[in-house]
């Protein structure tokens, strides 16, 4: 039963998630703390009122540069939690995985000295997902605080279902993995020269690994929807979230494909942010759902 809205507390996340802003429609409000990116021997803060457009970024990867990001401090969190605080609102923060990144243990330095010193509390959960699997794991904590559920229940919720969400990408180069330090020289030439595009996931510890190594551009879509197919979970929300790194082409096919196979689920595109385009490059497409199996 639909009890009102909770404004009791703030959903927090950062700027590695990937969210439809469709999906927000009629949510509480949620804030998404910007996160650096330097591209072109240049910085810029890639998030709510940043000065790095998605388009323009794709475009500087597309004429050969790398780019590279920094994790949000201590000090940054302290300045966030607090405006809250001093709102007599609790916060709940849904961080990208700390298997990743130090985004987890800097929001929890700074969650540490903060609940010492207000009445109200920080929650940091570390969802162990990224990107796409993120956005949906937030719009779901969005909706329960919707419905009056309290920031105990939400944070209860999201430790449970956590790894229940699946995320699977597929690559179209090796050249940013490379760079990141993400796979080895000799991979990625050898992967290039076969035309490997190679099938991602996000495991349960939260960290990358490869599932396949499909030949070829149509063969790594076509293993992302079979496992979409094989591994989707009826029992919960009806709802996958497809990203893309400048190649909506191949997102659309995508989300065609998953609607005449399943004609009940709500498929939402999104473009996928710097902060992730960084390591995979364009070209990039992902999934998320919630799965039987991570």
């Amino acid at each position: 039963m639909n009890s009102g809205i909770n404004n009791s507390y703030q959903i927090i996340t950062d700027a590695t998630v990937d969210i439809n802003i469709e999906m927000l429609n009629g949510l509480p409000p949620l804030e998404i703390i910007p996160m650096e990116v330097q591209i072109a021997s240049k910085s810029y803060s890639y998030g709510p009122h940043g000065d790095l457009d998605i388009s323009e970024f794709y475009s500087l990867l597309r004429e050969g540069n790398f780019a590279g990001t920094c994790q949000i401090s201590p000090f940054v969190y302290t300045e966030t939690f607090e405006k809250y605080l001093t709102q007599n609102k609790d916060v709940l923060y849904l961080s990208f995985s700390s298997c990743m990144s130090g985004t987890y243990s800097s929001a929890c330095m700074a969650a540490k000295e903060l609940n010492g010193s207000y009445p109200n509390k920080v929650i940091c959960i570390d969802t162990l997902d990224a990107s796409v699997g993120l956005g949906l794991l937030t719009i779901n904590a969005l909706t329960k605080q919707k419905e009056g559920q309290s920031i105990e229940q939400v944070a209860l919720w999201a430790k449970k279902q956590r790894l229940s969400i699946a995320h699977r990408f597929t690559i179209d180069t090796f050249d940013h993995l490379k760079h990141g330090g993400r796979v080895s020289s000799q991979t990625a030439a050898i992967g290039t020269l076969l035309q490997v595009k190679p099938l991602l996931r996000i495991n349960e510890e939260g960290k990358l690994v490869v599932m396949e190594k499909p030949k070829g551009h149509k063969k790594a879509i076509s293993a992302l929807l079979s496992h979409v197919l094989q591994k989707i979970n009826p029992s919960m929300p009806k709802e996958l979230l497809i990203g893309h790194c400048d190649n909506l082409e191949d997102a659309k096919l995508l989300k065609k494909s998953i609607n005449e196979c399943l004609p009940d689920y709500n498929t939402y595109i999104t473009d996928i942010g710097p902060i992730i385009g960084c390591h995979t490059g364009p070209g990039m497409l992902a999934v998320a759902y919630y799965s039987t199996l991570r």
